[in-house]
């Protein structure tokens, strides 16, 4: 009852606000798709409230990409191509890809790939090169279990091994980047739904799926008059090629972006954020810096200003992520905070916690998982501070919130 209520009055506000809205009608966008318990009618409400059916233009709608518009994450289907297809290019030292990788990352790297600046590696005859590769990204540590990255960053602006991710593909244009994620996707999408394959000794997903869902509320926004964005901590070139199949474009699409070479060619740099010049990833679109991107490339706030929360008219109306790295732009969203249940603390805790009223909690919509048997952590550990650790989460006044119960899966 008690979001429903917020609800009413968040669209009533919202219409009674522009002196020149029309009450929507039975011909504006419609959401067609099934949704889970009355979210559909909610995320309508939105619609109907900020859109060009109620006098509106220009709200803008922001989604992350992977595991939130698909199912499964699109840059690392296309570095498994890559493996597959001998496409990433040895650099001259394996420190020099990342700020933070360690010696015996680097041992372990230059053991398995070798050496030796610009040779294509032989990933898909090398499963040692390519074990080291994966476990890398995936677990930041060597197959041997040592710390693949050490240092100091700043937990809440970057994690090493996404970054690390378009570092590995330096050498090479962002035009070949494409390309590799075009073949990925083609074959992503062709694989039957819940298949495999291996890359050396690890069990990856070998299929990819745009959600039905997604790409229904992403076209009515759209028809709505909305300004549809994707923000991802994904590849910048990779995110685009899959953007685009539903129709968001690249100027609308945010992700890791390269800095260029003299010769148009990926470096290990990616552009800053916010007041920060590009780096080796110290800053990229992951958990406050995605909100810096959306307020410095949408809003065009510019400086440190960009890190912080904007005023009501220069955030999004809705915002959907499936993430801990989403927390914080989908927290933003004024009108509705879509989230796919990936049982990811921090951003569960806030759904759950519902603050607003505004939070909506989907399961996934391919193969969801199950409940989680123990409540969310969120008195105790759920928030990542920015030197890694682990407290209490707690909302804008101060106080803690409660350990919450999985219910939405």
């Amino acid at each position: 009852m008690r979001q429903h209520l917020a609800w009413t009055l968040a669209a009533a506000a919202a219409l009674a606000a522009a002196p020149t809205a029309a009450a929507p009608d039975h011909n504006c966008p419609r959401l067609t798709a099934t949704w889970y318990g009355a979210n559909r009618a909610h995320l309508q409400q939105v619609i109907d409230a900020r859109g060009t059916c109620s006098g509106h233009e220009g709200a803008v709608a922001a989604f992350d990409w992977d595991n939130t518009v698909t199912k499964n994450d699109v840059t690392d289907a296309t570095l498994s191509w890559a493996l597959r297809h001998d496409e990433l290019l040895r650099p001259a030292r394996w420190k020099d890809t990342s700020a933070w990788l360690t010696d015996a990352a680097d041992r372990a790297l230059t053991a398995a790939c070798g050496t030796g600046a610009g040779a294509p590696l032989r990933t898909s005859a090398e499963p040692r090169c390519t074990d080291e590769i994966v476990e890398i990204r995936e677990n930041g540590t060597t197959m041997s279990g040592a710390a693949a990255f050490a240092g100091r960053w700043d937990h809440r602006r970057t994690v090493p091994q996404y970054a690390w991710v378009p570092q590995l593909f330096a050498g090479r244009t962002p035009a070949e980047l494409a390309s590799y994620a075009r073949a990925a996707r083609r074959e992503a999408l062709a694989a039957p739904v819940g298949a495999t394959r291996t890359l050396g000794t690890h069990t990856v997903p070998a299929y990819v799926r745009s959600y039905d869902q997604q790409r229904d509320l992403i076209r009515t926004l759209q028809r709505a008059g909305f300004r549809v964005y994707v923000v991802s901590a994904g590849a910048e070139p990779v995110t685009e090629v899959w953007s685009g199949a539903v129709g968001v474009d690249a100027a609308h699409t945010l992700a890791i972006r390269p800095v260029l070479d003299g010769r148009g060619r990926i470096t290990v740099r990616n552009e800053g954020c916010g007041g920060v010049p590009a780096t080796r990833g110290a800053v990229i679109p992951y958990i406050d810096g995605k909100r810096c991107w959306i307020n410095q490339e949408i809003y065009g706030v510019q400086g440190a200003a960009a890190w912080k929360k904007q005023p009501w008219q220069r955030r999004p109306a809705l915002a959907a992520g499936d993430a801990d790295t989403d927390v914080t732009f989908v927290g933003d969203a004024t009108g509705a905070h879509l989230v796919i249940n990936r049982n990811k603390p921090e951003l569960m805790c806030r759904a759950y916690d519902d603050a607003d009223g505004h939070w909506l909690v989907n399961p996934m919509f391919l193969a969801p998982l199950p409940r989680r048997p123990q409540p969310y952590p969120c008195a105790t550990a759920a928030y990542t501070a920015p030197d890694g650790t682990h407290g209490p989460l707690r909302r804008t006044d101060g106080s803690v919130v409660p350990d919450r119960a999985d219910t939405v899966y």
